[in-house]
């Protein structure tokens, strides 16, 4: 075990798009858990377009990250020492370490890792918070029923992915939208959607998505916000569902973005809209995890993991996360299994 560790603290408040200035890292000593708390290794970090709104000091759900703060995020990590009954040494534990390398945990929302069920990546993924947030999102907001159509925003994300894999699990006709035909293709062809377009490269999305959904939307998950969910909008069936689980193309304006007022159509429509947090469901993350788990398990569900090494490469992950450069779960490798 080193002697020093190196954290990412935040530096400044971004304005619009954040940058690697607005972030520093620090060396300082390893510290020693007190009682009823764990000294953890951290050896994969996940980076999330949440943390966006923890830089800012808007009002939202959670306290922002003070400036000189380690900056928040979740952690697959390792118990070095443990002065905690329900934690020994050596323990694979998931749970909010901060970007840094060590950290001490008094072990509220640490969860155990069976290391030889799966990767201990995916519990950062497929088997953790995206996971549970395509899973509860979907089913609980959305309800799709066979032979539906459920359109996703954001389709190539670590959340989008799942949601629109779920929705075939359901029988549903999965549409989804990302920005390259890399991803597009990934979609279409190894993950099963029935279809996808890039976003970047149509001239109008109400079209598009009129000539991909003849049959009209039926439940969007929508992870970007912006025209594409106006585009949505204008084509929604009736007694459609719409969950909103992130806004991604909103986080980094200055202003907030001019667009049509389209609330009327979920008069027109009788049409549902339900923004949710997945901590909202906390209460039955083991019903989540284990279906998750099953449908891993018997080849439904298929996920891809990106990574940078080290914890030094912490902000360049996070802002290529919010440019959409990932596909799937982005992942920092902070030191070895």
């Amino acid at each position: 075990m080193s002697e020093v560790n190196r954290q990412i603290l935040l530096a400044a408040r971004p304005s619009g798009f954040p940058s690697a200035s607005d972030f520093q890292m620090v060396s300082s000593p390893v510290p020693d858990p007190g009682e009823e708390q764990v000294l953890v290794q951290v050896i994969y970090l996940s980076v999330d377009p949440y943390m966006r709104g923890r830089m800012s000091e808007a009002k939202s759900y959670a306290a922002p990250v003070n400036i000189g703060d380690v900056m928040t995020g979740g952690g697959v990590s390792r118990v070095i020492k443990s002065r905690h009954p329900r934690f020994a040494e050596g323990d694979i534990v998931e749970g909010i370490t901060g970007w840094q390398e060590y950290a001490v945990l008094n072990g509220r929302g640490l969860r155990k890792i069976d290391p030889s069920f799966a990767p201990l990546s995916s519990a950062l993924g497929v088997l953790g918070m995206p996971g549970l947030t395509a899973y509860f999102g979907l089913l609980d907001i959305c309800k799709p029923k066979a032979g539906e159509t459920v359109v996703v925003s954001g389709a190539a994300g670590a959340v989008g992915s799942l949601a629109g894999q779920i929705a075939k699990i359901q029988g549903c006709r999965a549409v989804g939208i990302a920005g390259t035909d890399d991803k597009v293709a990934w979609l279409t062809g190894e993950l099963g959607f029935d279809a996808a377009f890039n976003y970047k490269t149509v001239s109008s999305y109400r079209s598009k998505l009129a000539e991909l959904c003849p049959q009209g939307i039926d439940c969007y998950f929508d992870n970007v916000g912006g025209s594409i969910t106006d585009a949505v909008m204008a084509l929604i069936n009736q007694s459609a569902r719409i969950a909103i689980c992130g806004q991604i193309s909103q986080y980094n304006l200055d202003k907030p973005e001019m667009g049509p007022r389209l609330l009327g159509q979920l008069i027109v429509k009788r049409a549902r809209i339900e923004g949710f947090l997945v901590m909202d469901y906390a209460a039955r993350f083991k019903e989540g995890l284990t279906q998750m788990a099953a449908w891993l398990r018997e080849g439904k569900l298929i996920y891809r993991e990106q990574f940078t090494e080290g914890i030094e490469s912490a902000p360049q992950a996070f802002l290529g996360l919010l440019q959409g450069a990932n596909t799937g779960k982005q992942l920092v490798r902070v030191s070895p299994e």
